[in-house]
């Protein structure tokens, strides 16, 4: 596993906590498994929207709105699968 791809969920849970302006939360806060909507960290649709736009210029890539689904956006670990497979 390269050394970008390791990052990849500690750089997602940075995104996740500044761009969300997520007061109190720290990163290594998040576990990996934790569903980020719901019971989990409690993100809504708006939320979603915001990390998009993070994650694409984070990341340099660009994510359609069909492919904004739960099963990607489930966890950090979900979602970190579902960037390595873009970059």
């Amino acid at each position: 596993m390269s050394e970008a791809v390791a990052a990849t969920p500690d750089r997602i849970k940075r995104l996740i906590v500044e761009s969300l302006n997520l007061e109190g939360m720290r990163p290594e806060m998040i576990e990996d498994e934790a569903p980020l909507f719901g019971e989990g960290l409690g993100l809504d649709s708006v939320d979603a929207l915001e990390l998009v736009v993070a994650l694409e210029k984070e990341f340099g890539i660009r994510i359609k709105s069909q492919e904004i689904g739960r099963e990607a956006f489930s966890s950090v670990s979900t979602l970190s699968q579902f960037i390595e497979g873009r970059t």
